[in-house]
């Protein structure tokens, strides 16, 4: 078996050739793409028992190309419940929903506004794309 000399210019081809593939590596990890979209909600902070109040929600995502809003709602810590749901629009139209809701009880209830994405306006397995923070009332 023969061993043959790596000379300094084969050595430094090679580390030059592995800087470069790490950066590339870097660069490519540190620019991901996004999808651009948002969602916000907004509602009265508080109302009494038996009065109407509004919640809405509106939004947009680009990672499909039709998009709609729902509400959900959740109080005393329980699963979340779809409240209502507004209509499909094709991606970059602002998407919308508002519910009229009558507090039937005290306490705390939480709401957001959640974006899914569908494929044709007839989907039936929309993806959730995004969600909004929370809008709380408080029904005392």
């Amino acid at each position: 078996m023969t061993r043959t000399k790596k000379t300094k210019k084969a050595r430094g081809g090679r580390m030059a050739l592995m800087g470069a593939l790490g950066l590339a590596a870097v660069t490519l990890a540190a620019a991901p793409a996004f999808a651009k979209g948002g969602v916000d909600i907004s509602a009265q902070r508080t109302a009494h028992v038996g009065e109407t109040y509004r919640v809405s929600g509106h939004g947009n995502d680009d990672a499909a190309p039709f998009v709609r809003v729902c509400l959900e709602s959740r109080s005393s810590g329980k699963s979340w419940q779809q409240v209502s749901c507004g209509s499909v629009v094709t991606a970059g139209t602002e998407a919308q929903d508002v519910a009229h809701i009558k507090s039937t009880h005290q306490g705390n209830v939480e709401y957001r506004a959640v974006v899914y994405g569908l494929t044709s306006p007839a989907d039936r397995h929309p993806v959730r794309e995004r969600a909004s923070g929370l809008a709380t009332v408080s029904v005392g």
